[in-house]
């Protein structure tokens, strides 16, 4: 048992080439963004999938440490939703018909498209919805997976070209893209608001 659990632990220290705390930081970012802090996650994925194209982190590893991140974050923020998010929104109080009506239309999406759900909404939504863990594990483990292997490998190779593109633009030129990524997550962050 010993010797196997040494094998495995100079593989992984062999898999992870970059320095650990870059892995550390992706990791805490990916489970933040997947309890539903939105944001830090893919912008650290993004980071480490061009710093893979420089050969700083290994892309598997980062692929891995993201997936791994984004699992156990959204299982903290299921957990959250599931012990007092019901709770806190059917509590009586102003505007609670349309909060028990919300809660209503959203355990009817879990129970017919939970699946879907727990890709597209915050991971404590499906707690507050009552998703069983039976479903929503291997759906968050899915949905966690398609997230760190498109985000991570879409920045591995495109990453490199836009890099460069935003090296030519200049200091002025980064502030412009900034704040235009800036204005379009803010309307972005509006649009889901206006649809709940």
């Amino acid at each position: 048992m010993l010797p196997a659990a040494v094998h495995l632990a100079g593989h992984l220290h062999q898999r992870f080439t970059g320095p650990h705390i870059d892995y550390v930081g992706l990791a805490l970012a990916a489970a933040l963004s997947w309890v539903g802090i939105s944001g830090p996650g893919e912008a650290a994925l993004i980071a480490a999938g061009i710093a893979a194209t420089q050969g700083h982190v290994d892309i598997g590893g980062m692929i891995l440490v993201a997936w791994l991140g984004a699992v156990t974050g959204g299982t903290v923020g299921w957990l959250i939703g599931l012990k007092g998010g019901r709770s806190l929104l059917t509590r009586p109080g102003p505007l609670h018909g349309l909060r028990v009506g919300l809660v209503r239309h959203g355990d009817r999406i879990y129970e017919r498209r939970g699946w879907l759900a727990v890709y597209l909404a915050p991971s404590w939504m499906a707690g507050i919805s009552g998703m069983p863990a039976t479903r929503f594990l291997p759906a968050n483990a899915l949905a966690g997976l398609v997230w760190a292997v498109s985000i991570g490998l879409g920045a591995y190779f495109a990453g490199p070209a836009v890099a460069g593109e935003l090296a030519d633009l200049g200091t002025a030129g980064l502030i412009a893209v900034g704040l235009f990524v800036g204005v379009l997550a803010l309307l972005r962050r509006r649009h889901r608001r206006r649809r709940r």
